[in-house]
């Protein structure tokens, strides 16, 4: 194998025929910027493919013919899609750019900022209600974020920055200054009691999917709001609706089980619910294709690559 990036690699893009249209142009800047010598295609032999730049819903999921494969580069950040394929014995790097986390933490501050606010009450007032009631300082609000990876760390920076009680929880032991952080299901309980707001970051594993269940969400206090800009299957849609018919406030949700959201799903017309169309963490182009560069650099280069998946925790 090369180790001189002025070899050439090959590069098999795997996706869609969109997602090589938005790609193809900055995935070549990117590896021309990188000084990378290549051939970037969506057919190419086999093999002669040492690079894959992969989205699980294209239509590629055989890895076992790719026998110089050193690794596959996957677009987005969720692998839940490739990281049980028994043909797949290749490192797996997952998608983390300044872009998507900088996405993230916008939604994810704005939708608290709007619940913390009560802005929906202002915004659609048909009755003309005059209530002046100031909400409470985000110091006396408490944010919980359950997944406190990149992505969940710098939104739990970003919220402790304007002033949020935050708790970040985990499965594994973490720290972040300024912000409590519990792990494991022993501390799991306390993490959502203490939850004004509850933003849901966790990746989609088996121990993670339905972790919202009937009785994880009856733990929440009264007038709780839900936050999920991470994957649709954390939280079980039955439950949810049951608790929102309870003791919950709200629930902004921007993942789902199925996508788009199937127009008679029972989220689009709950009062309680505001849907999101998966906007919240988009990979942009651009950056993600420098990430990708980047990586093909360091593999060719002896390097590790970074963000490597754990094919055995699943993310």
């Amino acid at each position: 194998m090369s180790t001189n990036p002025a070899d050439p690699v090959n590069i098999l893009f795997a996706a869609t025929d969109r997602h090589w249209e938005t790609y193809e142009a900055p995935l070549r800047t990117a590896l021309d910027k990188a000084d990378l010598s290549y051939t970037l295609a969506t057919d190419l032999p086999p093999g002669s493919v040492d690079f894959i730049i992969y989205a699980p819903n294209g239509d590629l999921q055989d890895f076992s013919p790719f026998m110089r494969l050193r690794a596959v580069l996957n677009l987005w950040a969720g692998v839940e899609g490739i990281t049980g394929n028994p043909t797949l014995t290749a490192p797996l790097a997952r998608m983390v750019d300044h872009g998507l986390t900088q996405g993230m933490v916008e939604w994810v501050l704005g939708h608290v900022m709007r619940h913390h606010l009560g802005m929906d009450a202002h915004i659609v007032n048909p009755q003309h209600i005059w209530e002046a009631k100031a909400p409470p300082l985000a110091r006396d609000r408490q944010v919980t974020i359950l997944g406190i990876g990149e992505l969940g760390e710098a939104c739990a920076k970003a919220l402790d920055t304007v002033g949020f009680q935050v708790t970040g929880w985990s499965r594994s032991p973490k720290s972040i200054p300024g912000i409590s952080c519990l792990h494991g299901e022993t501390q799991l309980a306390g993490a959502l009691a203490r939850a004004d707001i509850l933003v849901l970051l966790l990746p989609l594993t088996g121990q993670t999917e339905n972790l919202l269940n009937a009785d994880r969400l009856s733990q929440l206090p009264p007038g709780a709001v839900i936050l999920n800009p991470g994957r649709g299957a954390l939280i079980d849609d039955s439950a949810l609706l049951k608790a929102l018919d309870g003791h919950l406030a709200h629930a902004t949700l921007d993942v789902f089980r199925t996508e788009p959201l199937p127009p008679d799903h029972p989220f689009w017309a709950h009062p309680k619910i505001t849907v999101t169309p998966h906007i919240a963490s988009e990979t942009r182009p651009a950056s993600a294709s420098e990430v990708i560069a980047s990586n093909i650099k360091r593999s060719i280069a002896g390097e590790p690559l970074l963000h490597l998946v754990d094919r055995s925790a699943g993310y």
